[in-house]
Parts: C-alpha cells; sequence; structure tokens
C-alpha cells in the first residue's frame, strides 16, 4: 500500500527558515529607514521653525518700513517739513512675534537707513535690517528696500 504523505525533507526545511544573517541585515536595512524617517522629520521641523521667526522678523522690518512711510517729508510745503531723517528711526530691539513659553523670548535688532538718491526728483532709499538668532546657528538679517518720493 502506498501512501501520498511526503516524507519531511532536509533541504526542503532549511529552505523555508530564516539565516540569522538574513534577519541582521533585514534590521540594518530597518533601522536606516527609520533612522532617515526621524531625521526628516526633525530637519522639517526646524525648518518650519526657522520659517516662522523668519516670517516674525520680516513682519518686524515691514512695520518699520510703513513708520518712514507715515513721516512727513515736504520740501515744497511753507515751511518745508523733513521728518525722513535717519535719526527719527533710531535702532530698536523688539520682541519677535513668535509664540513663546518659559523663557524662548527671541529678540531681533531693527537698523532703519535712509539715503538721498537725487534732488531732482527728490527721492530717497530706505533700507531696514532686522537682524535675529536662530539657536546655535548664528544670526540672520531680513532686509526691506525701497524707494520714496516727497508728499504731494
Amino acid at each position: 500500500m502506498k501512501t501520498n504523505v511526503r516524507q519531511p525533507d532536509d533541504r526542503c526545511s532549511q529552505a523555508k527558515a530564516f539565516t540569522l544573517v538574513e534577519v541582521i541585515i533585514a534590521l540594518a536595512i530597518m533601522s536606516l529607514m527609520i533612522g532617515g524617517i526621524v531625521s526628516g522629520y526633525v530637519v522639517s521641523a526646524l525648518r518650519a521653525e526657522w520659517s516662522a521667526f523668519s516670517l516674525a522678523a520680516h513682519s518686524l522690518a515691514l512695520q518699520k518700513l510703513e513708520q518712514t512711510r507715515a513721516a512727513k517729508w515736504d520740501p515744497q510745503g511753507w515751511p518745508p517739513v523733513d521728518e525722513l531723517v535717519s535719526s527719527n528711526f533710531p535702532v530698536t530691539v523688539d520682541v519677535v512675534d513668535v509664540p513663546i513659553s518659559g523663557t524662548n523670548i527671541l529678540y531681533a535688532t531693527s537698523t532703519t537707513t535712509i539715503t538721498s538718491v537725487s534732488t531732482t526728483p527728490p527721492l530717497r532709499s530706505i533700507r531696514v535690517d532686522t537682524v535675529w538668532p536662530f539657536m546655535q546657528r548664528g544670526s540672520f538679517t531680513n532686509t526691506i528696500v525701497t524707494y520714496r518720493a516727497p508728499d504731494q
């Protein structure tokens, strides 16, 4: 009488199992993938934080620029008025408008520079530099430059 039951073969049982080398290689590949994913998230969060700080510093620079645009400059009026001079806009240190908790307050220094480009027609260049630190990566500068003619 013949049976259809197959006897275990040594070669067949060895081919179905993982070797220790295969398991170690799979763990190494998985560790590299997880490490890459985690470092990607960390870098992404760092860049998002830097972008938020840069936007807040840019807003400070725009605020200083709008102050210069609001200054009266009318050389044709009687008496002539000129409030658009650098001495009216001193260097300021302000708190950057980012969410804070505890002691992570960020300060930025804004410098306004006003230079005469032309006297005929009257034209001035306004430059606002806002310098702010970011962690241990040094200082960064947001700069805005525009031109302004006298009041009409």
